[in-house]
Parts: C-alpha cells; sequence; structure tokens
C-alpha cells in the first residue's frame, strides 16, 4: 500500500482521532505531509514481516508545545539531521521510518518525513495513539532500550542522549526544549526489524486509514455545558436528558454517566463539532458547542498490569474507577 494525496485527508482524520484531544495540530502536520508528497511522490508502507530481521527502523516524532507548533511548522531538514545521526551511532542505513506516535500531529509527519528521506513508512508505531510521555510506549513495556535518542532541530543543532531509563528521558527532553525553542524533532527507542513484530503497536498506519473513513457510533451527542474543571456533556436528540462528565488532562481521560466509566484511558476518547465533523482538541472544547464523543480501543498491551501502570487511570491522576492501574 502506497499513501499519496489522495489518501492523505482520511490518514490525517484518523490520525486526529487517535490522538485522543492531544498530540498536536493534525492540520499543520498533515500539510507538510501534503507538500512532502507532492514534492517526492507517495511513500510506500510496509509491514513488519516485509523487514529484514536487521533493518534499522527510525522512530520519528516532536517533542515540545502544541502552540509552538502553530507558529513554527517542521521543516524538511529534521529527518534528514536525525537520520544521519542514527546511522553514525548504530553504523548502519537507516531501512525504515515508524511514527514514534500515530495519534496527532505526529502521524501525518511520519508520512512527511518517510517522503523526503525516500524510507517506507512501517504499519505500526510506538503507541497506538497519543500519550504525552515519551516512555509510555510499546517498546517501553517489552524493554526496548530508549538509547541512544537523538533529538534536534531544523538547523541541525543535534543532541545525543545515552544510557537513561524511558523517565529519563522524558525529563533531559522536557529540560532541553528551552534552549531549542519549545520543540524538536525526536527518534528513540530505535529497533530492527525483527523486534517491530513484537515490540511495537501493529496496523497503526492502516487503522487511522479506516477510521478516517467510518468512525464508531457515539457513546453520547450533545452541548457542551460547562468546561470549568470538568468537561459536561448535555444530551440532545436521541440523548437528551443524559449528562456525561469528561475529564481530560493533555488528552481526554475518561467520560463518566452517572458514576459509571463509559470510556477511559488507555482507549481512545475522541470529540467531533457535529456541524462540521472536525476533530476536536482538548484546548478547543468551548461552552456551546455540539459534540459527539466516541471511543476506539487502544492496543490490548495497554490492558496488561503492566500497561496500565504506564498508561492507565491512576497515572493520570484518576482513581476510584473500574480499569485503573497505579503509576509506575
Amino acid at each position: 500500500m502506497d499513501i499519496g494525496t489522495g489518501l492523505l485527508p482520511a490518514f490525517a482524520r484518523g490520525c486526529a482521532v487517535l490522538g485522543s484531544g492531544g498530540g498536536g495540530p493534525v492540520a499543520i502536520s498533515r500539510a507538510a505531509a501534503m507538500q512532502a508528497l507532492e514534492d517526492h511522490g507517495p511513500v510506500s508502507v510496509v509491514q513488519p514481516g516485509d523487514l529484514a530481521p536487521d533493518t534499522l527502523v527510525m522512530p520519528v516524532g516532536t517533542a515540545g508545545s502544541t502552540a509552538v507548533m502553530s507558529e513554527r511548522i517542521c521543516g524538511v531538514n529534521e529527518p534528514v539531521h536525525l537520520r544521519a545521526k542514527v546511522e553514525e551511532l548504530f553504523g548502519a542505513p537507516v531501512g525504515a521510518v515508524m511514527a514514534s506516535e500515530i495519534g496527532g500531529a505526529n502521524g501525518c509527519l511520519a508520512v512527511a518525513w518517510a517522503a523526503v528521506t525516500g524510507l517506507p513508512l512501517v504499519d505500526a508505531d510506538g503507541m497506538s495513539r497519543a500519550f504525552p510521555g515519551m516512555d509510555q510506549t510499546v517498546m517501553e513495556l517489552h524493554g526496548v532500550p530508549p538509547t541512544p535518542a537523538v533529538v534536534c532541530d531544523e538547523r541541525g543543532r543535534t543532541v545525543v542522549i545515552e544510557n537513561v531509563t524511558g523517565r529519563w528521558l522524558e525529563r533531559l527532553v522536557r529540560s532541553a526544549l528551552e534552549a531549542f525553542g519549545g520543540q524538536m524533532a525526536t527518534s528513540e527507542y530505535i529497533l530492527r526489524g525483527a523486534q517491530v513484530a513484537t515490540c511495537t503497536a501493529l496496523g497503526s498506519v492502516t487503522r487511522a486509514l479506516r477510521l478516517g473513513t467510518s468512525l464508531p457510533e457515539p457513546l453520547i451527542t450533545g452541548k457542551v455545558a460547562e468546561t470549568a474543571g470538568s468537561i459536561l456533556v448535555e444530551g440532545l436528540g436521541r440523548d437528551l436528558g443524559r449528562l456525561a462528565r469528561i475529564e481530560a488532562g493533555s488528552e481526554f481521560h475518561a467520560v463518566i454517566e452517572d458514576g459509571t466509566p463509559l470510556a477511559l484511558v488507555p482507549d481512545v476518547i475522541a470529540l467531533l463539532d457535529t456541524r462540521t465533523e472536525e476533530v476536536l482538541r482538548v484546548e478547543q472544547i468551548r461552552y456551546g458547542l455540539r459534540v459527539s464523543v466516541v471511543t476506539v480501543p487502544c492496543d490490548p498491551i495497554w490492558h496488561t498490569p503492566g500497561g496500565l501502570r504506564l498508561a492507565g487511570p491512576a497515572a493520570f491522576g484518576l482513581t476510584g474507577l473500574s480499569g485503573e492501574g497505579s503509576p509506575s
């Protein structure tokens, strides 16, 4: 399968849904991907089984402020700098690109950067959605080392981080963001072809394409009645009389009705503007918006004890809810 300009809009919409209200502005990265595809042609999407066992696979993404991303659009140089440094560190050519997280802006950026580098894009990612932490990855759960990790900007200013855990990687990258102006390109949890089939969230690219074309039925459709603290959605139409509470941080974390969770992180929760069908980010929620609330299952590994410790409800400060785990 190839992703070209024709499939990109559906793919981008699916990435927005998998952002679960976070992951950065998809419209910006979709425009970057569209330009890259027009300049370099379609991107080949390969299955893990198509990779040679020793193929060097480079996860790519960005870290930083979504506000900065809206004003300082990523260019075409970052993946070139990342690739050069990764190849230097590992002494081997990069054979494929993979999205660090399929949800939000990074899903489309992976397409853009695969086009720029002329590399295939693996039908997998590190999260099966968007999470705020760089260590909240399937690779972390499988014991793939997060380092050496590479961060850089469009000018080629590059930092290599080595010999740290995933949690320390997160701390060091966040500390470096100020020097990088609030945004950087990243590659971490770099892995080989043989590891992709067992240590990543599989089928993420094709899943985003499917979601961009067809979404599940809403949990509730209604009007945003309050945004102070929790988000309250009053049901309208066939949902008249219902009231749902949505808890959110960087992403949407829970949908609760009458004290019963309808959906919980790590599963994906997305809100769509029912008038425009735009997928909404947390910061776009306003009083009076008509919204549809949908949920999409995450990769099953996130419902294991280890997955729930790393990215379950309790990891985001939610307690007393079924399905929660303890923060690691």
